[in-house]
């Protein structure tokens, strides 16, 4: 081999031009054909109170879904048996991305009986939280299955 062959074959190991990140990884990755944002919503109720807290909720719940005033879907809920016991998890979809998020909460903030399904609610709860999550490429579309299923 000749020196400026082994030159250029040394210096391949060490000099790589890597062009800089121009979006975030998330928006690469995520669909642009669609909008949706889930929210991913998890509850750790009291033991004593899991039982009530299934009634509430399938009573308040399922009216949000059905109103066309709020543009969110109730794609599933379900309490957990293994892991997190006692948890209820809530997954939402939001339809129009974080300006539906936005505008569905900002409806459910003057919404009577949301509000006192909250405060119930809290009585019941040792402690929540939320995710949001953007929709993927990859992902298939989550769908509604009935139950009961494990």
């Amino acid at each position: 081999y000749s020196r400026d062959t082994e030159g250029s074959w040394f210096r391949s190991l060490f000099v790589h031009k890597v062009d800089p990140r121009k979006d975030a990884h998330s928006n690469l990755l995520s669909k642009k054909e669609t909008s949706n944002l889930y929210k991913i919503q998890f509850h750790n109720v009291k033991p004593e109170c899991l039982d009530a807290y299934n009634s509430l909720t399938e009573e308040v719940l399922p009216k949000l879904h059905l109103d066309a005033d709020y543009p969110c879907d109730l794609v599933g809920n379900w309490n957990t048996w293994y892991g997190e016991q006692d948890q209820a998890v809530h997954l939402w979809r939001f339809s129009g991305g974080y300006p539906a998020l936005m505008d569905c909460m900002n409806k459910l903030k003057q919404n009577k009986e949301y509000l006192d399904f909250r405060k119930e609610r809290s009585r019941m709860l040792l402690s929540r939280r939320n995710q949001l999550l953007l929709e993927f490429s990859f992902w298939n579309e989550p769908l509604p299955r009935q139950g009961p299923n494990i």
